[in-house]
């Protein structure tokens, strides 16, 4: 069984896998949403006027 990513405890609750409750998903949602966590790419302020979606 695989441990939760966010406190290390074992990951036993099927509803909230890979993490150990909800709390823990909630941790990595935030983490998330305050950007935290980001994915690699071109920034936003580098995408000429045609790829921008409201031009």
């Amino acid at each position: 069984m695989a441990n939760c990513p966010i406190c290390k405890k074992n990951s036993k609750h099927p509803d909230y896998r890979p993490f150990c409750s909800k709390r823990c998903s909630d941790v990595d949602l935030q983490r998330w949403l305050g950007g935290v966590y980001v994915l690699p790419g071109e920034p936003v302020d580098d995408l000429s006027q045609d790829d921008r979606e409201d031009g």
